[in-house]
């Protein structure tokens, strides 16, 4: 579990916001949620190591800390 936070700012087309937002209220997840994971799959689609924040941070892929 990650222990702190970063904002990261998105910029989409308002249809799309709500079209999202609305399919995450049915299935009772919020878009932050639903963001997290992604940015997770994609990170280990891509083979790049991670630890949450507060222990050592991310790593490359090669888990050297590059």
């Amino acid at each position: 579990m990650e222990l702190k936070t970063a904002r990261l700012t998105v910029l989409l087309d308002p249809a799309k916001k709500k079209a999202f937002e609305q399919l995450c209220a049915q299935l009772d997840v919020t878009p932050s949620q639903v963001v997290r994971q992604l940015i997770r799959d994609y990170l280990r689609q891509h083979g790049v190591e991670w630890r949450p924040s507060g222990r050592q941070g991310v790593e490359g892929a090669n888990g050297s800390g590059a």
